[in-house]
């Protein structure tokens, strides 16, 4: 009852500075840091870090990257409903940094996707940022159509992914960039175009065992039997190494289309069945 009433002053405090926007002296901003400081202390995950924070926060109530920081753990636990609000008081504080990171956020963990296209195509409108987690937004805007069954429309950002990479050389593509182009061929019943698109995924990332995987299933599909038991084969080897599909937040949270090992235990027990 004490943290919940503490939680409610801290809100009511920080409604209150936002109205005034208060000019922080410098001793409000030691103040803050020597709290933000004391929280690494303690684990990521643990009360007591969220506890300082929320005393930085009491100092200075509109700093966005301790909004942000209050919602990441929560993010990592899967607790959405609690991580959220800090996430959506760090754009308030600071929208041209942290919308985008919202947006990935509701892309790759939250599987908001609608919500999360709006808060790109503001971005990118209002602020003129193109870059998140190491990708264009172009890229995260396919993975949302893609799993809103809007495959025409992965399709398009996607490719302005790849060709913007593809005037350093096709060795700039990123591989993940044509994998996803793949699993939008793969989903229109194009077969033959996703093997190939695979191909050229397998030649950038020799040891990622979900295009393996996807291309035995095409190749499954088009009665290519021997490949597709060769490809099914090599999935299955190189994801026991752990060579599955490599992003910072899927260490957290499944990506989109990322296999899973029933996925190849299946897969494996289909294709032996044939004659």
């Amino acid at each position: 009852m004490r943290y919940l009433c503490f939680l409610l002053l801290l809100a009511t405090h920080t409604t209150a500075f936002a109205q005034q926007k208060t000019a922080y002296t410098h001793a409000d901003s030691m103040r803050a840091k020597a709290y933000w400081d004391s929280s690494w202390h303690y684990a990521l995950h643990s009360r007591e870090h969220q506890l300082y924070l929320d005393s930085a926060l009491m100092v200075i109530p509109t700093h966005a990257y301790y909004w942000q920081q209050k919602s990441m753990p929560l993010h990592k636990m899967r607790k959405y409903e609690l991580a959220m609000p800090y996430m959506d008081s760090a754009v308030k504080y600071d929208p041209h940094k942290w919308m985008p990171y919202r947006a990935y956020m509701r892309c790759i963990f939250e599987k908001r996707y609608r919500d999360a296209l709006a808060d790109f195509y503001t971005t990118k409108e209002k602020y003129n940022s193109l870059y998140v987690m190491d990708h264009p937004y172009d890229f995260f805007i396919a993975l949302c159509h893609l799993q809103l069954n809007q495959f025409d429309s992965s399709k398009i950002y996607l490719k302005r992914c790849i060709d913007e990479r593809m005037k350093k050389g096709k060795d700039w593509v990123h591989h993940n960039h044509l994998f996803y182009l793949g699993i939008v061929q793969y989903e229109q019943a194009a077969y033959a175009d996703a093997i190939t698109t695979f191909e050229e995924v397998i030649r950038l990332a020799p040891q990622f065992a979900d295009v393996y995987y996807y291309k035995a299933v095409c190749e499954y599909r088009l009665k290519r039997n021997a490949d597709a038991k060769a490809s099914i084969q090599a999935s299955s080897k190189y994801f026991a190494e752990g060579y599955t599909l490599r992003e910072d937040g899927a260490l957290y949270e499944p990506y989109p289309y990322q296999i899973r090992k029933y996925y190849l235990d299946n897969m494996v027990k289909v294709i032996n069945e044939v004659k």
